[in-house]
């Protein structure tokens, strides 16, 4: 029988295991307003996301227009300085139609920084207490989306720590879970494999297409998604890299290719293709690990699993992040950042199945509303910058 345990119901039928306000930053200008609007209330469930750019961009318009509607966000307040481009009030209509609560203070015209504090602090009172009694319903792992990534990758990442997250995923998929995993410019040479697991001909096809772009991008910065920290940790190469991030995905069957924003059609396997498509303009696809984590939040992903060998600290703003090292001398040196050991699986205490069952227990506990190690020491990292895509194909999303 399946765990079951209570959730925020949403008007468009989804559901939150959080029950988030988001104070919003619509140009870098506004964060500071926002921040310490935010600050106020750091003992409680609101959090500080945003955007910095000064010039409209259709992605980050999109992104921000599906974290405002997350299912873990109860209500939002807009902070913007008054001359950003971006489109508070295509924004804010979007956030009314979902049937959150949705307040707007534009700096200029409220008075300046401190009186938008004190104003801003207000509203965010005002809006815990009007989530305060949104109804509750019964969720399954049916109900889920859960993402995966991995960062601070070493030469245990793909011994323990992924295969342990990809087991797990397996499990989830089984139960009717959404689960999505990334990233194209870390699964250059494992598209022949991913093929292989697609649903159809045309979706393997068009994975072989998705990495093949993401080659061709890094190719053209001149450099690929392998960072120092990975050569120290014992990582030769990114197809070495490559085939450690690939089993994080489990061996479920592929169902699917989205990009960032893009809900799930049903429950299955998803890869996330974060590389913009188009010539490169905005420079490297995945600046920190936190920015592909936004963007699986954006795809509607209640929590993310982050596998690290080296020692990754960061969480995330409105989903929590579950933190599975496997490195078992990371994770003697960093336990309180962490939360599952698969590191025990290299230390010989522990087997792939009994680290697996860990991180599905903690997936259940963390959606009935148990705070990870990062939620409890106050995490909310989230960066938001610019990219371009275009819609997927019919090929990506196909048909059972």
């Amino acid at each position: 029988m399946s765990k079951t345990w209570q959730g925020y119901l949403r008007t468009d039928g989804r559901k939150g295991i959080r029950n988030t306000v988001a104070v919003v930053y619509l140009v870098e200008c506004a964060r500071f307003v926002a921040d310490e609007i935010t600050r106020a209330f750091r003992d409680q469930d609101v959090h500080l996301i945003g955007f910095p750019g000064c010039f409209p961009n259709d992605y980050a318009q999109h992104m921000m227009e599906r974290l405002c509607t997350h299912p873990n966000v109860g209500g939002v307040l807009l902070v913007s300085l008054g001359c950003e481009s971006f489109n508070r009030g295509k924004l804010a209509e979007v956030i009314e139609a979902s049937g959150r609560p949705v307040e707007t203070l534009v700096i200029q015209k409220t008075g300046g920084s401190a009186a938008t504090i004190r104003s801003g602090q207000a509203q965010v009172k005002k809006t815990l207490a009007g989530i305060a009694n949104v109804p509750r319903v019964e969720m399954t792992t049916q109900d889920l989306v859960v993402g995966t990534i991995c960062g601070g990758s070493d030469g245990t990442s793909g011994i323990s720590g992924n295969p342990a997250a990809g087991r797990a995923f397996d499990q989830l998929v089984a139960e009717g879970a959404a689960c999505i995993f990334e990233e194209t410019g870390e699964l250059i040479g494992c598209e022949h494999i991913m093929a292989e697991r697609a649903i159809t001909p045309e979706l393997g096809e068009a994975l072989r297409e998705t990495v093949a772009k993401a080659a061709r991008y890094y190719d053209t910065l001149g450099y690929g998604s392998f960072a120092a920290g990975n050569a120290t940790g014992g990582l030769s190469t990114i197809e070495e890299k490559s085939l450690g991030a690939y089993v994080k995905s489990g061996d479920a069957p592929i169902s699917g290719i989205i990009k960032p924003g893009d809900i799930p059609p049903s429950g299955g396997l998803y890869l996330m293709d974060v590389v913009p498509d188009g010539e490169v303009r905005y420079g490297f696809p995945n600046i920190a690990d936190n920015a592909e984590i936004v963007e699986m939040i954006a795809s509607g992903a209640h929590m993310t699993l982050f596998v690290t060998g080296r020692g990754s600290v960061v969480g995330s703003a409105l989903a929590p992040v579950i933190k599975i090292c496997a490195n078992p001398d990371t994770y003697e040196a960093l336990s309180e950042d962490m939360d599952i050991n698969a590191g025990a699986i290299i230390s010989g205490t522990r087997d792939l199945d009994e680290v697996a069952e860990e991180i599905l227990t903690a997936i259940h506990d963390t959606a009935s509303g148990h705070h990870t190690a990062s939620e409890a020491m106050g995490h909310q990292e989230f960066i938001l910058t610019y990219k371009s895509f275009e819609p997927v194909g019919p090929a990506c999303l196909p048909t059972k």
